[in-house]
């Protein structure tokens, strides 16, 4: 009974543990990213442009998965972490400690940015917080798309920029295929968030990730912004929550199709190239 008790203290204090390291890692990438956006809105674009924002995002991904990385493997993405649920990498109660993680550090990350910029919002808005027009400020903490992209074409733009990420993350961290060392893949990863930012932003800001766009649309939602962040753009909001999701899961199954199906594991790898040394000496 003791050992029992002992075990399930133990796998308490770890689930705990990978929780907060989900949310600082959350709350350090969502900081550098939201305070980017909420200086070039703020700022009348003297004070930075879209190439800011994406290098932002990119800066705070690289070191909100070194900060989280040893601990929980730095996920800060709700997609990812279901994606690793469905393919029974993690169990029900450490994707639940995830996502409340990574929402509770996306939503500090907004309340923090609005704390940062509270003088500048309201000078920049009068003291009218709005979701569209002239002096429109919600987009500081949430995606929205743009004016002449339908809600199917902002759909697919999600879904396939998920894609493109959940690619490139099991093709950094693919130990049977080409893996990039560990020390690197941090940086890699910001890399990654840089290039989609870059390639396939325009149409809807590029979320790509429930846990970036749900909680501080809720933070807007009770800090002045009202209900319109659910209800504008043809109730926009559910689709960067469902749209990564899929994308997640479909990125995956393709590069298991294309890729990890037909490699060996690590040490069949690692026996052959011992194999093709000494044939070679």
């Amino acid at each position: 009974m003791l050992e029992k008790t002992k075990k399930l203290f133990r796998i308490r204090n770890s689930t705990i543990r990978e929780m907060l390291a989900e949310a600082l890692g959350t709350f350090i990438l969502m900081v550098f990213g939201l305070s980017s956006v909420a200086q070039v809105v703020l700022g009348k674009g003297g004070s930075g442009h879209y190439l800011s924002i994406n290098m932002a995002f990119g800066i705070g991904a690289t070191l909100g998965v070194y900060a989280a990385g040893g601990i929980s493997g730095a996920h800060l993405n709700a997609a990812i972490t279901i994606t690793q649920c469905v393919l029974g990498k993690i169990s029900w109660t450490t994707l639940a400690a995830y996502i409340i993680g990574q929402f509770l550090g996306s939503f500090m990350a907004a309340a923090t940015v609005f704390a940062l910029y509270y003088d500048a919002i309201y000078d920049y808005t009068k003291g009218n917080l709005t979701v569209s027009g002239p002096t429109a400020t919600a987009m500081i903490f949430s995606t929205y798309p743009a004016p002449n992209v339908s809600l199917q074409g902002a759909f697919f733009t999600e879904f396939t920029a998920t894609v493109m990420l959940i690619l490139g993350v099991m093709v950094i961290h693919d130990e049977k295929n080409n893996a990039a060392i560990k020390g690197a893949q941090p940086m890699l990863t910001g890399m990654l968030v840089l290039g989609i930012g870059l390639g396939m932003g325009l149409n809807t800001g590029y979320a790509i990730n429930p846990s970036r766009d749900l909680p501080p649309r809720i933070f807007t939602a009770i800090a002045g912004w009202g209900t319109a962040v659910f209800t504008a753009e043809h109730s926009w909001w559910w689709v960067p929550v469902a749209a990564p999701i899929l994308g997640c899961l479909f990125g995956v199954f393709i590069y298991k199709l294309c890729i990890d199906f037909h490699n060996h594991p690590v040490h069949e790898n690692e026996h052959e190239k011992e194999q093709a040394g000494m044939e070679t000496s």
